[in-house]
């Protein structure tokens, strides 16, 4: 689905999209993971998507999975 059409979605859809591509690349294992992730939500998610979810993670990252965060901080190096 591409998201980049919508002009806002909301933090609760950005934190689960970002989880189910979590799930997806957990299950490559834990190396694998990580970059996946971070490469996926580079590439494929619009510059206002990533902005909203770096702002999520600031506040808390309330209901990001381990590997999401880790990916979303890696993002921002």
């Amino acid at each position: 689905m591409d998201m980049s059409t919508h002009a806002s979605t909301s933090p609760d859809r950005l934190i689960y999209m970002a989880n189910q591509i979590g799930t997806f690349f957990n299950s490559q294992g834990q190396d694998k993971a990580v970059p996946g992730i971070t490469e996926h939500i580079r590439k494929f998610w619009d510059p206002r998507m990533r902005k909203q979810i770096m702002a999520h993670l600031e506040a808390g990252g309330e209901g990001l999975d381990p590997n999401v965060r880790d990916a979303l901080k890696a993002l921002k190096n």
